[in-house]
Parts: C-alpha cells; sequence; structure tokens
C-alpha cells in the first residue's frame, strides 16, 4: 500500500490558492479512479483509491499546511507505510509554472508543509512538485502562495493535473520516471506541451534570415551591364551634338 497527500489548508477560502494544488491533484485522481466518498481520518480527509491494481490512500491533511506532519505521520505510523511509499503533492515556487520534478529527500526550500511532514516522519519521502513559479521576491512569497491562480493559469493547470492523474498508476507502482513521460506525453497528445516548454520557446528570438552572398560572377556581369549603358549613352549623346 502507498500513501498520496496533498498538501492545502482546508475550507473555501483557500481551495484555489496555488498553495492548494496539493489538494486540487488528489482531488482529480479521486474522480478519474471513481474513488468513493472522503471521510474524516487521521486528522484529515481520506479515500481508499486502486491505481493499476494498486491499493493507496489519499490523504488531504486538514491541520492547517504547517502542521501537515501531524496527520502523514499518524497515517503512515497506523497503516505501517514505509516512508519510501509515501509520495506528497505540493506546490513548488522553485519550478516554472507547469513545470513538474519527483525526488526522494533533500531540503525543503522554506516549505513549512514539508518541514513539517519531515519533522514527523524522516526526511526521505517522495516530492512530486509542482510548479507555480516565483513571485520575484522573498518578500513576497506568502502573499502569493495564499492567493488564488490567476484565471489565465488555468490554461496549463488544468490540463496538467489531468494529465497527473491519467498517470498516476505508474506512481502507485513506485516509478516516478515513467509517471513523469507519460505526463508529458499525455499534454503532447491533447494538443499541448508542459507550460514551462511553452514559455522558453516563446521566448526564444527569432534568428533573422540570412541573405544570400553575390555570386562573383553576377557581380562581374553587372558591372559590364553598366559600363556598357554609360558607354552607349555617350555615344548617343555625340551623335546626337553632330547633327
Amino acid at each position: 500500500m502507498r500513501l498520496f497527500v496533498g498538501l492545502g489548508n482546508p475550507g473555501t477560502k483557500y481551495e484555489r490558492n496555488r498553495h492548494n494544488v496539493g489538494f486540487m491533484a488528489l482531488d482529480l485522481i479521486a474522480a478519474r479512479y471513481n474513488a468513493g466518498p472522503w471521510r474524516s481520518r487521521f486528522q484529515g480527509e481520506t479515500v481508499d483509491v486502486t491505481l493499476d491494481g494498486e491499493r493507496v490512500l489519499l490523504l488531504k491533511p486538514t491541520t492547517y499546511m504547517n502542521d501537515s506532519g501531524q496527520s502523514v505521520g499518524e497515517a503512515q505510523r497506523f497503516l505501517k507505510i514505509p516512508v519510501e511509499d509515501v509520495y506528497v503533492f505540493h506546490d513548488e515556487i522553485d519550478l516554472a509554472p507547469g513545470k513538474l520534478k519527483v525526488k526522494v529527500g533533500g531540503g525543503n526550500a522554506g516549505h513549512n508543509g514539508l518541514r513539517s511532514i519531515s519533522a514527523h516522519i524522516g526526511n526521505e519521502y517522495n516530492r512530486v512538485r509542482i510548479g507555480v513559479g516565483h513571485p520575484g521576491v522573498k518578500e513576497a512569497v506568502a502573499h502569493y502562495v495564499l492567493h488564488d491562480f490567476a484565471k489565465v493559469e488555468y490554461e496549463w493547470l488544468d490540463p496538467l493535473l489531468d494529465a497527473m492523474a491519467q498517470s498516476a498508476g505508474y506512481l502507485a507502482r513506485g516509478d516516478s520516471a515513467r509517471f513523469l513521460s507519460h505526463v508529458a506525453l499525455t499534454l503532447r497528445a491533447a494538443g499541448g506541451e508542459p507550460a514551462a516548454e511553452k514559455k522558453q520557446a516563446a521566448e526564444k528570438p527569432e534568428t533573422p534570415p540570412r541573405r544570400a552572398k553575390p555570386h562573383p560572377a553576377g557581380e562581374r556581369a553587372d558591372k559590364r551591364a553598366t559600363a556598357l549603358a554609360e558607354n552607349l549613352k555617350k555615344w548617343l549623346a555625340g551623335r546626337g551634338g553632330s547633327e
């Protein structure tokens, strides 16, 4: 059994915040696989789901972000799930919008939800990092993540979350690399590409067309034609004068 954790804050006030993208991801996985109703358990909302033959518990802690580890630790210990089978879906400001990565362990980069989880179960769990972009300055981060996604951001967010839900079975089998590659393929098959790649392509400067160099023989022919025209003009002028 594996434990999929989506990070966020409970309540309608926060549900469309960038900080709640982990909740959004789990909601879509549950809906795609026709999971039963969510129920209160382990200081959070939980639902059991079978992904490609693998049993997974989806957990959305309701302890608020900064205390997410209380909920995750309780579920992980009660169900005796190894820490390497815990996958935490969270917002990542150090990744461009729409960029997706999975890593094991590492630093928490100031993310209070991850810091809390590490304090309760250790650091060697899997992080499914969903890029939301950076506001530009450290002082603006809290305001940025605790505000809703802009309308234009749903152009990349909705397809990304849908592709993640379609690909979640690979994570359930512990295959992060196949999960990431299938997400990318699903996005392209849907007629798009990861938002970060689109942004990079849009920002790439166009290369001006190269001018073809004139052939030397052509240059010599042009010079001869010009000289003949000048001589003809002088000859005609001289005939006109003698008449």
